[in-house]
């Protein structure tokens, strides 16, 4: 969980936490201000492009795990006792028969890391600044700042270009003769670290994950429920729920105030119509594709293009299609929940195909001849085998939704914000109470996260154990 986490947090959460870890007034800062009688903070991060690297390795990190770590794991480990047995050591076994059987699997997370990288919005704005403004925070900036839509278009038409090329040079490289995995049994190729080594490199690796990954989500925790007791940035600390009470009153009586609640409820009822859409066009290219290769790879050519767009880019799209226009007015409610919606279907199609492929076609067949329709094939056979697949997708499509930034910010009004874009905005306002308050409905916004990440683990281990 701690691997995978991260992967699906907010950007803005990702920025908080690195904030309260690293920031002026973070962790690492007061305690060395403290212990050396500092008046000012000595480590000045934020700005720069170390900052803007280590959130990405904190958001990226799970990719590698998860592709090239599966991949490893179904290795037919007898294929590794067979090189030992021809007088092989282990470091000429893992370069000359593990490595090359790894390498497609290496590759796909390497670009797909790019890719990310690439269309990477939040953390650069937050943590980076206009001095390290990408190719999607230029986009951004131009459209809310300047009003050049016509510059923030070619940008982001330069940007699709990219990001497609990208994506089928993937697509290629899967597609190219490496040697293949030989696929067994899920955890068949894990094996206990035998000498004191390989235990002390399992640990030294668990430790560093700890560091990279839990650290930062344990310091925006900690930094949302302390306050200071003492004057000065360095003064100590005590627990209090001080920062998410000031989060429900409108202590200014601003215009725009909107309590962390609604603004769950919002980011809750866009995800929920967000899912809806995603899992029906999921389902629909799915069992519409069928079982053709051809009409499922010109299938698979348009969902994937989702996710080689970029969500700043999506926005912006829909922004200028419907801006000046009453079907603005009219459709507005259903731009943010249909563009959340696009940016989860590439990931409800990944899980629903290979279960709905998985079906054997003499099942039909047997059902057919047993008298039941075609048209009740689906309710009766499909839809039961597919049902936790189905959810573990509804899930994935909430939660990427409850935390999508970068089209949000195009599209939402500030009277109906959602939580990512309140904490974007908190962020944004001067003082420690802002401060604060952005750090406190993060922390709610990681709880939703992690909830749903929970439903999702259970369900995948209910779904292995059946």
């Amino acid at each position: 969980m701690a691997s995978t986490l991260p992967f699906i947090l907010p950007t803005v959460v990702v920025a908080a936490a690195f904030n309260a870890l690293l920031g002026t007034s973070g962790w690492i800062n007061l305690l060395l201000m403290r212990i050396f009688s500092l008046s000012q903070p000595p480590i000045q991060v934020f700005g720069t492009l170390g900052v803007i690297v280590l959130a990405h390795v904190f958001y990226n990190t799970s990719i590698f795990i998860r592709v090239v770590g599966t991949a490893w794991e179904r290795l037919d480990p007898k294929i590794e006792d067979a090189a030992r047995i021809l007088s092989s050591s282990p470091w000429r076994t893992f370069l000359r028969v593990t490595l090359p059987l790894l390498l497609p699997s290496i590759v796909s997370a390497m670009l797909l890391v790019f890719l990310f990288d690439f269309t990477s919005f939040g953390v650069i704005l937050l943590l980076g600044g206009v001095q390290f403004a990408t190719m999607e925070v230029e986009i951004y900036i131009q459209t809310t700042q300047f009003l050049n839509l016509k510059l923030a278009g070619f940008l982001a038409l330069v940007q699709l270009l990219f990001s497609i090329m990208i994506t089928y040079l993937g697509k290629w490289l899967d597609e190219a003769s490496f040697a293949p995995i030989m696929p067994v049994m899920s955890e068949k190729g894990l094996r206990e670290p035998a000498t004191f080594r390989k235990k002390a490199f399992v640990v030294t690796m668990g430790l560093l994950l700890v560091v990279i990954m839990v650290v930062p989500l344990a310091a925006l925790i900690l930094r949302a429920t302390m306050v200071q007791t003492v004057g000065g940035s360095a003064g100590a600390f005590r627990f209090s729920s001080i920062n998410f009470q000031r989060i429900f009153a409108n202590e200014r009586d601003a215009l725009f105030f909107v309590p962390p609640f609604i603004a769950l409820r919002n980011s809750a009822l866009y995800a929920f119509a967000a899912m809806l859409i995603a899992l029906s066009i999921g389902i629909f290219i799915v069992v519409g594709s069928g079982r053709s290769t051809r009409i499922r790879s010109i299938m698979d050519t348009m969902v994937m293009l989702p996710l080689g767009t970029s969500a700043v880019t999506l926005g912006l799209g829909y922004l200028i299609a419907f801006s000046g226009s009453r079907a603005m007015v009219v459709f507005y409610p259903f731009l943010i929940p249909v563009a959340h919606s696009l940016i989860a279907l590439p990931f409800v199609v990944r899980i629903i195909q290979p279960a709905i492929n998985a079906i054997p076609s003499n099942q039909h067949e047997a059902a057919v001849v047993l008298g039941v329709s075609q048209k009740k094939l689906w309710w009766m056979l499909d839809l039961p085998i597919i049902r936790k697949p189905l959810i573990t997708a509804a899930i994935y499509s909430f939660a990427i939704s409850l935390g999508e930034f970068g089209a949000t910010t195009f599209l939402s009004r500030p009277e109906i914000p959602t939580l990512p874009v309140a904490i974007f905005r908190y962020f944004g306002l001067p003082g420690r109470e802002n401060y604060g308050k952005a750090l406190a409905m993060s922390v709610i916004l990681l709880a939703a996260c992690a909830a749903g990440f929970l439903i999702i683990e259970n369900l995948q281990e209910t779904q292995g154990l059946d």
